[in-house]
């Protein structure tokens, strides 16, 4: 089986994030028929997006047309102006974090807090334990709860946070990311 392309990768993120709803149940590819629909006035098959999802497989033979729908979908001309806009935009996938607020785990002493905010409106206090480890004291609209344990070595203000050896009501130790979209809002020492 043929990986998707990153184009396509891409197109399909920002479908979803156009129509506000993660594309991966039979509903859902309903639902994006009918937009797409209200949007060009022009059908396409649930089978197709299926396809174009990995729902089902086919992707690798994935048709200009519905690329050209799809890419009209989002308000551009074709796919060609699409591909151009997301070669324009395209953020860096490597950089340097230098200018970037951060707080790292080594600077830090047993019994430090630290308040972390992320979209939409989640909030986690957090204490250090000592080598990299830290307890959950207080969580907001989140996943986590109070009382959790992880380790992590830094935070980074508009990067995803990724902890590992979570361990969340007492289930086996884990991984998991904070703000995968759009990252650390803030990270405050307490």
């Amino acid at each position: 089986m043929k990986k998707t392309c990153p184009e396509i990768l891409q197109l399909r993120r920002d479908i979803e994030k156009s129509v506000q709803r993660n594309i991966n149940s039979p509903a859902d590819f309903d639902f994006l028929s009918g937009v797409i629909w209200e949007r060009t006035k022009t059908s396409i098959s649930t089978s197709t997006l299926k396809r174009l999802w990995g729902y089902v497989d086919g992707a690798d033979n994935t048709r200009q047309c519905t690329l050209e729908l799809l890419s009209k979908t989002l308000g551009f001309k074709s796919w060609k102006d699409y591909l151009e806009h997301i070669a324009n935009t395209c953020i860096e996938q490597s950089d340097f974090l230098r200018d970037a607020y951060h707080i790292y785990s080594e600077d830090l002493s047993v019994g430090d807090k630290i308040e972390m905010r992320w979209m939409p409106n989640r909030e986690c206090l957090i204490e250090y334990a000592g080598n990299c480890k830290f307890i959950i004291v207080k969580a907001i609209n989140t996943k986590l709860s109070e009382g959790d344990t992880f380790c992590c070595r830094f935070f980074i203000v508009g990067q995803p946070l990724y902890i590992d050896d979570l361990i969340h009501n007492n289930e086996m130790p884990t991984a998991y990311v904070i703000g995968r979209r759009d990252g650390l809002i803030s990270i405050e020492k307490k």
